[in-house]
């Protein structure tokens, strides 16, 4: 199937690792230009040798508007164009909600909610123009929340929101607006999380597996995010907006 994306232009925020490179190559390899941007100079250097000489690896916090427009700025200088906007910036932050603070509340929600409604309405003009489509990469707990989850499906969960609301406000100008929910997937968070208890990634993601119910019986790939999310961004998923796809091996109890 011709996904359509030679020559197209899409950026990712948290693209230097995990699901967000994961993403990256795949467009890549479907002859799309790519703009990620991060924070660790070591990951934007070596996604930059991953992704080739063409790719902008941009150093930017999400949680600063000024980095985010110069990221987006950079983005459109190279390549003279925009085809999709992907929300991937996050990370793990779950506590209860008797022991959290306010602050980390906020500052979960300046990562993951407030970086992606302005990248959405800076990309908005030229996503108008090329009838693009934005991803926002959220958890099946957005729907599932459960105890000491906090405050992340509670950002998650207004991720949901924002993308169906969106989604519903930008249609007749023809963007697309979709989330993938995922469940365990192999990630660069993972990784660190798995060498600071200096464990085997393999045993390490079999303990979790085994741990979690999962229908499948296994943690997901990042190139099976990769795949739902490009199908997502391109013109074969032109009447797909509005969603939340959840890639989880089944392990979500709702549909």
């Amino acid at each position: 199937m011709d996904l359509e994306l030679k020559n197209r232009a899409y950026l990712i925020t948290g693209g230097t690792d995990g699901l967000g490179l994961a993403l990256a190559q795949r467009l890549v390899s479907e002859g799309a230009h790519v703009a990620v941007c991060g924070r660790d100079a070591e990951r934007l250097a070596r996604a930059q040798d991953l992704l080739g000489g063409d790719a902008l690896c941009f150093e930017a916090d999400v949680t600063k508007e000024p980095d985010i427009d110069a990221f987006i700025d950079a983005t459109l200088a190279r390549f003279g164009r925009l085809d999709g906007a992907v929300n991937n910036a996050g990370r793990s932050a779950g506590t209860g909600v008797a022991t959290s603070s306010d602050q980390m509340w906020r500052d979960d929600y300046e990562l993951k909610v407030i970086a992606a409604l302005h990248v959405a309405r800076r990309v908005l003009p030229a996503l108008e123009e090329t009838r693009g489509a934005i991803v926002n990469v959220l958890a099946v707990m957005a729907r599932t929340p459960h105890a000491n989850s906090t405050p992340t499906t509670a950002s998650r969960a207004a991720g949901l929101a924002f993308t169906k609301a969106l989604a519903n406000e930008v249609g007749r100008r023809g963007i697309r607006v979709n989330a993938v929910l995922i469940g365990l997937i192999e990630s660069g968070q993972w990784e660190r999380v798995a060498g600071g208890l200096d464990t085997d990634m393999h045993e390490f993601y079999a303990t979790m597996a085994e741990g979690s119910n999962i229908p499948l019986g296994r943690i997901g790939r990042a190139d099976e995010f990769a795949d739902v999310a490009t199908y997502l961004l391109s013109a074969r998923a032109s009447y797909i907006t509005g969603v939340g796809i959840s890639i989880d091996g089944g392990m979500s109890p709702v549909i």
